[in-house]
Protein backbone atom coordinates (compact mmCIF):
# COMPACT_ATOMS: atom_id res chain seq x y z
CA UNK A 1 0.00 0.00 0.00
CA UNK A 2 3.04 2.48 0.78
CA UNK A 3 4.65 1.55 -2.24
CA UNK A 4 1.77 2.36 -4.65
CA UNK A 5 0.69 5.61 -2.50
CA UNK A 6 4.23 6.54 -3.09
CA UNK A 7 3.90 5.92 -6.73
CA UNK A 8 0.72 7.47 -7.05
CA UNK A 9 2.48 11.18 -5.20
CA UNK A 10 5.26 10.99 -7.46
CA UNK A 11 3.51 10.37 -10.60
CA UNK A 12 1.21 13.50 -9.23
CA UNK A 13 4.32 15.82 -9.34
CA UNK A 14 4.39 18.36 -12.48
CA UNK A 15 8.35 17.59 -13.21
CA UNK A 16 8.32 13.75 -12.94
CA UNK A 17 4.88 14.15 -14.87
CA UNK A 18 6.60 16.27 -17.46
CA UNK A 19 9.62 13.80 -18.05
CA UNK A 20 7.55 10.75 -18.38
CA UNK A 21 5.17 12.59 -20.96
CA UNK A 22 8.16 13.31 -22.66
CA UNK A 23 9.16 9.86 -23.52
CA UNK A 24 5.55 8.33 -23.79
CA UNK A 25 4.30 10.70 -26.06
CA UNK A 26 6.34 9.33 -29.46
CA UNK A 27 5.69 5.51 -28.85
CA UNK A 28 1.96 6.23 -28.77
CA UNK A 29 2.73 8.54 -31.87
CA UNK A 30 4.08 5.83 -34.01
CA UNK A 31 1.59 3.39 -32.50
CA UNK A 32 -0.95 5.86 -34.07
CA UNK A 33 0.45 5.95 -37.06
CA UNK A 34 0.83 2.20 -37.27
CA UNK A 35 -2.37 1.51 -36.02
CA UNK A 36 -4.36 4.50 -38.76
CA UNK A 37 -2.08 3.20 -41.63
CA UNK A 38 -3.51 -0.50 -41.20
CA UNK A 39 -7.23 0.63 -39.92
CA UNK A 40 -7.62 2.70 -43.40
CA UNK A 41 -6.12 -0.01 -45.18
CA UNK A 42 -8.16 -2.30 -43.93
CA UNK A 43 -11.27 -0.08 -43.90
CA UNK A 44 -11.26 1.28 -47.05
CA UNK A 45 -9.78 -1.60 -49.42
CA UNK A 46 -10.58 -4.98 -47.68
CA UNK A 47 -13.53 -4.91 -46.06
CA UNK A 48 -16.37 -4.89 -48.66
CA UNK A 49 -19.37 -3.36 -48.99
CA UNK A 50 -22.13 -3.30 -47.08
CA UNK A 51 -25.07 -5.04 -48.36
CA UNK A 52 -27.23 -2.16 -47.63
CA UNK A 53 -25.28 0.67 -47.43
CA UNK A 54 -22.73 -0.06 -49.70
CA UNK A 55 -19.33 1.56 -49.67
CA UNK A 56 -21.40 4.58 -47.15
CA UNK A 57 -20.81 2.41 -44.69
CA UNK A 58 -17.37 3.13 -44.23
CA UNK A 59 -17.42 6.46 -42.42
CA UNK A 60 -17.73 4.17 -39.69
CA UNK A 61 -13.93 4.04 -39.49
CA UNK A 62 -13.79 7.41 -38.56
CA UNK A 63 -16.84 8.06 -36.77
CA UNK A 64 -17.36 5.29 -34.19
CA UNK A 65 -13.67 6.36 -32.81
CA UNK A 66 -14.90 9.72 -32.79
CA UNK A 67 -17.63 8.58 -31.04
CA UNK A 68 -15.99 6.59 -28.69
CA UNK A 69 -13.38 9.31 -27.85
CA UNK A 70 -15.83 12.14 -27.48
CA UNK A 71 -17.15 10.09 -24.29
CA UNK A 72 -14.35 8.65 -22.92
CA UNK A 73 -12.59 12.05 -22.79
CA UNK A 74 -15.31 13.58 -21.01
CA UNK A 75 -15.40 10.87 -18.49
CA UNK A 76 -11.23 11.73 -18.57
CA UNK A 77 -12.07 15.34 -18.23
CA UNK A 78 -14.54 15.05 -15.53
CA UNK A 79 -12.25 12.59 -13.08
CA UNK A 80 -9.03 14.35 -13.16
CA UNK A 81 -11.25 17.84 -12.44
CA UNK A 82 -13.04 16.11 -9.57
CA UNK A 83 -9.92 14.75 -8.73
CA UNK A 84 -8.16 18.18 -8.51
CA UNK A 85 -10.99 19.78 -7.01
CA UNK A 86 -11.38 17.01 -4.43
CA UNK A 87 -7.32 17.21 -3.49
CA UNK A 88 -6.39 20.01 -5.09
CA UNK A 89 -3.86 18.00 -7.47
CA UNK A 90 -2.55 21.20 -9.85
CA UNK A 91 -1.65 18.39 -12.16
CA UNK A 92 -5.38 16.57 -12.29
CA UNK A 93 -6.80 20.22 -13.45
CA UNK A 94 -3.76 20.51 -16.07
CA UNK A 95 -4.64 16.96 -17.30
CA UNK A 96 -8.81 18.06 -17.60
CA UNK A 97 -7.50 21.28 -19.01
CA UNK A 98 -5.67 19.70 -21.92
CA UNK A 99 -7.86 16.80 -22.47
CA UNK A 100 -11.30 19.18 -22.67
CA UNK A 101 -10.53 20.84 -26.23
CA UNK A 102 -8.96 17.16 -27.43
CA UNK A 103 -12.17 15.60 -26.96
CA UNK A 104 -14.35 18.43 -28.11
CA UNK A 105 -12.67 18.19 -31.11
CA UNK A 106 -13.43 14.42 -31.34
CA UNK A 107 -17.27 15.30 -30.32
CA UNK A 108 -17.65 17.81 -33.25
CA UNK A 109 -15.75 15.14 -35.59
CA UNK A 110 -18.02 12.67 -34.21
CA UNK A 111 -21.48 15.32 -35.24
CA UNK A 112 -19.83 16.04 -38.54
CA UNK A 113 -19.69 12.42 -39.64
CA UNK A 114 -22.71 11.38 -38.30
CA UNK A 115 -24.46 14.04 -40.13
CA UNK A 116 -22.40 13.17 -43.34
CA UNK A 117 -23.32 9.42 -43.23
CA UNK A 118 -27.04 10.56 -42.28
CA UNK A 119 -27.72 12.03 -45.49
CA UNK A 120 -27.55 9.30 -47.44
CA UNK A 121 -29.44 6.65 -45.06
CA UNK A 122 -31.89 9.03 -43.29
CA UNK A 123 -32.05 11.42 -46.37
CA UNK A 124 -31.18 14.58 -44.29
CA UNK A 125 -28.12 16.00 -42.62
CA UNK A 126 -29.56 15.98 -39.15
CA UNK A 127 -32.52 14.33 -37.04
CA UNK A 128 -33.24 15.62 -33.13
CA UNK A 129 -32.70 11.74 -32.40
CA UNK A 130 -32.04 10.59 -29.13
CA UNK A 131 -28.37 9.60 -29.93
CA UNK A 132 -27.54 12.48 -31.52
CA UNK A 133 -28.88 15.48 -29.69
CA UNK A 134 -27.46 13.77 -26.47
CA UNK A 135 -24.20 13.56 -28.36
CA UNK A 136 -24.43 17.51 -29.32
CA UNK A 137 -25.39 17.92 -25.40
CA UNK A 138 -21.78 16.47 -24.70
CA UNK A 139 -20.57 18.96 -27.14
CA UNK A 140 -22.08 21.82 -25.22
CA UNK A 141 -20.70 20.65 -21.80
CA UNK A 142 -17.08 20.51 -23.67
CA UNK A 143 -17.48 23.92 -24.42
CA UNK A 144 -19.14 25.15 -20.97
CA UNK A 145 -16.10 23.65 -18.71
CA UNK A 146 -13.62 25.30 -21.29
CA UNK A 147 -15.31 28.64 -21.73
CA UNK A 148 -16.56 28.26 -17.90
CA UNK A 149 -13.01 27.27 -16.10
CA UNK A 150 -11.36 29.97 -17.92
CA UNK A 151 -14.03 32.64 -17.05
CA UNK A 152 -12.55 34.07 -13.29
CA UNK A 153 -9.82 36.25 -13.23
CA UNK A 154 -8.57 33.57 -10.47
CA UNK A 155 -7.61 30.45 -12.21
CA UNK A 156 -8.27 27.77 -9.16
CA UNK A 157 -12.12 29.11 -9.04
CA UNK A 158 -12.50 28.32 -12.38
CA UNK A 159 -10.98 25.33 -11.92
CA UNK A 160 -13.17 24.39 -9.25
CA UNK A 161 -16.16 25.82 -11.48
CA UNK A 162 -15.47 23.87 -13.99
CA UNK A 163 -14.70 20.82 -11.99
CA UNK A 164 -18.46 20.89 -10.74
CA UNK A 165 -19.92 21.42 -14.21
CA UNK A 166 -17.82 18.41 -15.44
CA UNK A 167 -19.27 16.07 -12.79
CA UNK A 168 -22.74 16.96 -13.76
CA UNK A 169 -22.01 16.70 -17.47
CA UNK A 170 -21.01 12.91 -16.47
CA UNK A 171 -24.99 11.69 -16.26
CA UNK A 172 -24.94 12.53 -19.84
CA UNK A 173 -22.39 9.53 -20.86
CA UNK A 174 -25.07 6.78 -20.03
CA UNK A 175 -27.93 8.31 -21.80
CA UNK A 176 -25.52 8.95 -24.85
CA UNK A 177 -24.86 5.21 -25.03
CA UNK A 178 -28.39 3.91 -23.82
CA UNK A 179 -29.86 6.02 -25.67
CA UNK A 180 -30.43 3.75 -28.52
CA UNK A 181 -32.18 1.38 -26.29
CA UNK A 182 -34.21 3.22 -23.82
CA UNK A 183 -36.07 5.31 -26.84
CA UNK A 184 -36.77 4.52 -30.52
CA UNK A 185 -34.77 6.30 -32.39
CA UNK A 186 -33.31 6.58 -36.47
CA UNK A 187 -29.25 5.61 -35.06
CA UNK A 188 -28.73 1.96 -35.24
CA UNK A 189 -28.80 -0.17 -32.49
CA UNK A 190 -25.13 -1.42 -30.62
CA UNK A 191 -24.72 -4.05 -32.74
CA UNK A 192 -20.84 -2.59 -33.95
CA UNK A 193 -18.85 -4.16 -30.71
CA UNK A 194 -18.38 -7.86 -29.87
CA UNK A 195 -20.57 -9.23 -27.34
CA UNK A 196 -23.60 -6.76 -28.19
CA UNK A 197 -25.02 -8.80 -30.20
CA UNK A 198 -23.27 -7.90 -33.16
CA UNK A 199 -23.51 -9.83 -36.35
CA UNK A 200 -20.62 -7.96 -38.20
CA UNK A 201 -18.64 -9.23 -40.34
CA UNK A 202 -14.35 -9.39 -39.21
CA UNK A 203 -13.74 -8.48 -42.38
CA UNK A 204 -15.18 -5.12 -41.20
CA UNK A 205 -14.90 -5.35 -37.40
CA UNK A 206 -11.19 -5.97 -37.19
CA UNK A 207 -10.04 -2.84 -39.26
CA UNK A 208 -12.31 -1.03 -36.86
CA UNK A 209 -10.95 -2.62 -33.49
CA UNK A 210 -7.76 -1.20 -34.90
CA UNK A 211 -9.05 2.60 -35.93
CA UNK A 212 -10.47 2.20 -32.57
CA UNK A 213 -6.73 1.64 -31.12
CA UNK A 214 -5.12 4.25 -33.50
CA UNK A 215 -7.08 7.11 -32.37
CA UNK A 216 -6.91 5.79 -28.72
CA UNK A 217 -2.84 6.45 -29.45
CA UNK A 218 -3.78 9.28 -31.63
CA UNK A 219 -5.65 11.15 -28.39
CA UNK A 220 -2.74 9.58 -25.48
CA UNK A 221 0.07 11.13 -27.59
CA UNK A 222 -1.57 14.33 -28.16
CA UNK A 223 -3.24 14.45 -24.84
CA UNK A 224 0.56 13.87 -23.35
CA UNK A 225 1.79 16.83 -24.91
CA UNK A 226 -0.91 19.31 -24.16
CA UNK A 227 -0.34 18.00 -20.74
CA UNK A 228 2.86 19.39 -21.03
CA UNK A 229 2.17 22.62 -22.14
CA UNK A 230 0.03 23.06 -19.61
CA UNK A 231 2.65 21.94 -16.87
CA UNK A 232 5.00 24.76 -18.59
CA UNK A 233 2.43 27.19 -18.44
CA UNK A 234 1.40 26.78 -14.78
CA UNK A 235 4.68 25.97 -13.36
CA UNK A 236 6.02 28.88 -15.01
CA UNK A 237 7.66 29.87 -12.06
CA UNK A 238 9.09 27.24 -10.76
CA UNK A 239 13.00 26.79 -10.54
CA UNK A 240 12.77 23.62 -12.61
CA UNK A 241 11.13 25.15 -15.12
CA UNK A 242 13.71 27.69 -15.34
CA UNK A 243 16.49 25.42 -15.29
CA UNK A 244 14.47 23.68 -18.42
CA UNK A 245 14.63 26.90 -20.45
CA UNK A 246 17.88 27.25 -19.93
CA UNK A 247 18.99 24.10 -21.08
CA UNK A 248 17.21 23.87 -24.42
Amino acid sequence: MNISWTWFHRLASPPYFYQLAGRLAPWFGWAAALCLAAGLYGGLWYAPPDYQQGDGFRIIYIHVPSAWLSMSCYALTAIAAGIGLVWRMKLAHAVAAAAAPLGASFTFLALVTGSLWGKPMWGTYWVWDARLTSELILLFLYLGYIALSRAFEDPRSGERAGAVLALVGLVNLPIIHYSVVWWNTLHQGPTVFVGSGSDISLSMLVPLLIMIAGFTAFLAACLLKRIQGEILERERDAAWVRELMEQT
